[in-house]
């Protein structure tokens, strides 16, 4: 009877069961949700000289605020500690990941380097992490303050000190992050720097829906309800393109000794070639572009009192708000544009004709060398079209969704949802593996 009812049960469900049994697949749960929790926390602790009442009223009547607001996980609106989240980490590991091919010295230290190499560059990138950190919140500062969300900041007067105590807690904020989602990949389950994104975005969607429900309920309901089915589709889709993938077949020659005699052995495998190589990357770099022109325009309608530069400020804070159309058809190209550069620029950096040549590997009906390089690329270019696409119509689903429903306090972030689906599938394959060692069920099998 018990095994009856045990194969009643959801899969899922007794997965998760079974992960909980043991002991030390238990332990590194438990310790990712504590680090989750203390991240929380430390989301909460506001920085000093921090008027509330203000950075509300700022943060209601400005949407590019509430945009940068749904990344950080409501930590912007309080301006806390945490308000710039780890993405000067993730900008900073972009830039070296860009910067590898281009430096020769990181580019020895990537190939040659084995893991003392890896570590220099992940030093490295935590280096460049803090003047990113500095630059991005000082520029956030400024864009508050010209909103009349907070007083004393900038570098003069009596206001030095006040900016520099307000920039060294946020930078020691972004690096407090960075060590716990570091915590989490040695001692947890799942990328940690992922699940401190994950946590954020999640964290604010509750006070998003709250606040949507509290400004009409009658029209809201219906909106939500079309909403939710938009985010289902879009849920499946994201799954369906980021598990699809093109498998070039490939075989190894080997050569084995048995009995003082030598024996060819045919071994066959495949690359996975994903049809989204680049993740969520085109959408960071396009939405991190297309904040530039409303938050220069927003300085220049606040510092520079000349007629017809108020009159450019005015075009562009109204042209590349997040409520206009030419603002997402610039988010569509920049999502294309990128989606094909960061896949290319990877590519590159991963040598594969060169490795599978000095391994012994070969692509059938293909030369070794070049002409397999060629053709890997070929495919490439030719599934990525297919990603790309994909990811372009992902960045613009806010638009569309805003218009259809009429739901314009819920700022749907694809981008996020994007993130939110990619982390949990990440996560469950590692618990899965987990699981498999101990020949349980996983989540996904």
């Amino acid at each position: 009877m018990a095994s009856q009812q045990t194969s009643r049960r959801p899969q899922l469900l007794q997965a998760g069961i079974d992960a909980f049994a043991q002991p030390d697949v238990r332990r590194k749960i438990l310790f990712t949700i504590g680090v989750l929790i203390v991240f929380r926390f430390a989301a909460h602790i506001p920085l000093p000289n921090v008027d509330p009442e203000a950075l509300r009223r700022t943060f209601d009547n400005n949407a590019i605020l509430g945009f940068l607001n749904i990344f950080s996980g409501g930590a912007l609106r309080s301006l806390s500690v945490a308000a710039l989240g780890v993405y000067p980490y993730i900008t900073a590991s972009i830039i070296m990941q860009l910067a590898v091919p281009l430096i020769p010295r990181l580019q020895a230290l990537s190939q040659e380097g084995g893991e003392a190499g890896r570590q220099r560059i992940q030093i490295y990138t935590h280096w460049l992490t803090v003047p990113l950190a500095l630059l991005q919140g000082y520029a956030q500062l400024l864009l508050i303050q010209q909103l009349g969300g907070v007083t004393n900041i900038g570098f003069g007067g009596g206001n030095t000190l006040a900016t520099i105590a307000a920039l060294s807690s946020m930078v020691a904020g972004t690096m407090f992050l960075v060590w716990l989602g570091e915590l989490i990949s040695e001692q947890g389950i799942g990328n940690g720097i992922s699940l401190i994104i994950f946590a954020g975005i999640v964290a604010g969607m509750p006070s998003i829906l709250g606040n949507t429900l509290f400004t009409g309920v009658a029209t809201a309901l219906t909106g939500l309800i079309t909403l939710t089915l938009i985010a289902i589709g879009l849920v499946y889709a994201i799954i369906f393109v980021q598990e699809a993938q093109r498998r070039i077949p490939v075989q190894y020659a080997r050569s084995t000794f048995r009995g003082g005699r030598m024996y060819r052995q045919q071994g066959q495998t495949h690359i996975p070639l994903r049809v989204n190589s680049a993740g969520m990357v085109p959408l960071i770099f396009a939405f991190s572009i297309m904040i530039f022109p409303p938050v220069f325009a927003q300085f220049l309608a606040t510092t520079v009192d000349v007629g017809w530069i108020a009159t450019v400020a005015k075009f562009l804070q109204d042209a590349f708000s997040p409520t206009a159309p030419l603002y997402w058809l610039f988010v569509f190209l920049l999502v294309m544009i990128f989606s094909f550069f960061y896949t290319l620029v990877v590519f590159q950096q991963q040598n594969l004709a060169e490795n599978l040549q000095r391994q012994g590997g070969f692509i059938p009906g293909i030369r070794p060398g070049r002409p397999t390089q060629e053709y890997v690329m070929r495919v490439l270019i030719r599934i990525t079209w297919g990603g790309a696409i994909f990811l372009a119509l992902v960045s613009i689903v806010p638009f569309f969704a805003q218009a259809v429903t009429d739901v314009q306090s819920v700022q749907v972030s694809a981008a996020g949802l994007l993130i939110v689906v990619g982390v949990v599938l990440d996560t469950m394959r590692q618990v899965e593996a987990q699981m498999m060692m101990r020949n349980y069920e996983g989540f996904i099998s």
